[in-house]
């Protein structure tokens, strides 16, 4: 394969710069070989096409249709005495104690 891409000797010094290791402590035609492969791992995923829209993968939402802005009639406060009659005393509604004692 002619058109395989190689990483020259410059791009690997700055590898090993910026991977803090030093040119001594490693073997460079083991390493050069190494980021080869990576190298050529990048041009078989290349061949792949990836245009399409990676949101197609996900449904759609209706997030950005809101409901209208319309006034309706609300409960009146008979009716919820009425709903509620054994739990609503002195204008209020009776509910269980929350916190303990202490608070």
């Amino acid at each position: 394969m002619s058109d395989k891409r190689t990483v020259n000797e410059e791009t690997l010094k700055n590898l090993l710069y910026l991977s803090r290791l030093s040119p001594e402590s490693t073997n460079m035609e083991t390493l050069k070989k190494q980021v080869d492969d990576i190298v050529s791992y990048f041009d078989i995923l290349s061949k792949y096409d990836d245009s399409e829209n990676p949101y197609d993968a996900y449904p759609t939402t209706t997030a950005e249709q809101l409901r209208e802005d319309e006034v309706v009639p609300g409960l009146e406060m008979h009716d919820v005495k009425n709903i509620n009659k054994d739990n609503f005393l002195d204008g209020y509604f009776q509910v269980p104690k929350v916190l303990g004692e202490g608070a």
